[in-house]
Parts: structure tokens; C-alpha cells; sequence
């Protein structure tokens, strides 16, 4: 069991017949009344999200998310095919579940894929990921302190905005929760 009051953000939990994922939450004390605690939640079966207020007493039951680390093998335009590093099972899933993460999918990059009674609902990449500067333009000699940025295009075919001292051949580590550039490898 799982009180309201004790939600974090990725706790998961059973609510009439569905599974829902805490996104954000915020514990909220008024001055007059009772407390409250604000939440957005994803219910992981269907992918939508909701804002919900709970009582910080609510109970609900704790929903069994089994975590396993895949190793992403290759796509074929549509479908991406994911082995599990301990079965050597592989799983296949198409595009748009993986919309989230395709910027920063590598061949051969470990992954942790979550599922739910079978059905995987979710698929996230290390937090910091190295990627290679495959194309920039050439940066303005002397600008390196003004804190200004280029776009710059890695391996994966995405753009990332990253400062102008960064050339072609580059190693930047990228935080895949925000997407920004961190620093140079």
C-alpha cells in the first residue's frame, strides 16, 4: 500500500482498475483546511495524463513495475528491436513509443525498459549520454566567454544547441532529461 501523502515523482499505483505513474506532485498546506497533494499522473495502460488531488491519507495499491536493462540492437524504420541483457529475449516496439528518447538512441546503448504484467509502457536512456559532433559550423574566435551558443548535429542526426568553442569530430556529454549540453569529453 501507497498513501497520497507519500507520492514521489516515477511512484507507481493502482487506482480504479488502471495503473498510474506520479509525474509531478506537490504537497500543498493552506492556511485554512485540510492539506492536498496536486499531482499529474500517466495512466501507463492507455498514455494519457490527468491532474489529480488526493487526501494525503488515500491508500492505493502499490502497482508491481518490473525493470529490466535491454540493449538496443537496431530498427527497421518503424519497429526498434531491444535484447535483455540476462535472457537475450528480444522485443520489438515501434516508433512512436519511442518518440521521448530517439534523440539520443545508440546502436548497442543499454536501456531500461519498464513493464507492467507484460506490457511495456516505458523505455529511458541513461541520464548522460556521449555523443559525437558530426557537423557545426566553425566558431568566432575570442567569443568563448559570452556564454553564446551554435546549433551543432551529432551521430544520431539531431541538433543540439552547444557552445561556440565545440567543433566537428567533438564529444559532448548530453543530459537526457533536459536535452542541453553539459560539457566537452
Amino acid at each position: 500500500m501507497v498513501y497520497a501523502g507519500d507520492f514521489r515523482n516515477g511512484t507507481t499505483f493502482e487506482m480504479d482498475g488502471s495503473v498510474y505513474r506520479v509525474i509531478e506532485f506537490q504537497h500543498v498546506k493552506p492556511g485554512k483546511g485540510a492539506a492536498f497533494v496536486r499531482t499529474k499522473v500517466k495512466n501507463i495502460i492507455n498514455n494519457t495524463t490527468v491532474e489529480k488531488t488526493f487526501s494525503p491519507s488515500e491508500k492505493f495499491d502499490e502497482a508491481q513495475i518490473t525493470i529490466a536493462e535491454m540493449q538496443y540492437l537496431y530498427n527497421d524504420g518503424n519497429t526498434y528491436a531491444f535484447m535483455d541483457n540476462k535472457t537475450f529475449e528480444q522485443v520489438e516496439l515501434l516508433k512512436e513509443e519511442l518518440e521521448n528518447i530517439l534523440p539520443y538512441l545508440k546502436d548497442n546503448m543499454n536501456v531500461t525498459i519498464l513493464s507492467y504484467k507484460g506490457k511495456i509502457f516505458g523505455v529511458e536512456p541513461p541520464t548522460f549520454i556521449d555523443l559525437e559532433v558530426t557537423y557545426t559550423e566553425p566558431g568566432i574566435k575570442g567569443a568563448t566567454s559570452t556564454g553564446q551558443t551554435k546549433a551543432a548535429t551529432v551521430e544520431t542526426g539531431v541538433e543540439f544547441a552547444v557552445p561556440l568553442f565545440v567543433e566537428i569530430g567533438d564529444k559532448i556529454k548530453i543530459d537526457t532529461r533536459t536535452g542541453e549540453y553539459m560539457e566537452r569529453c
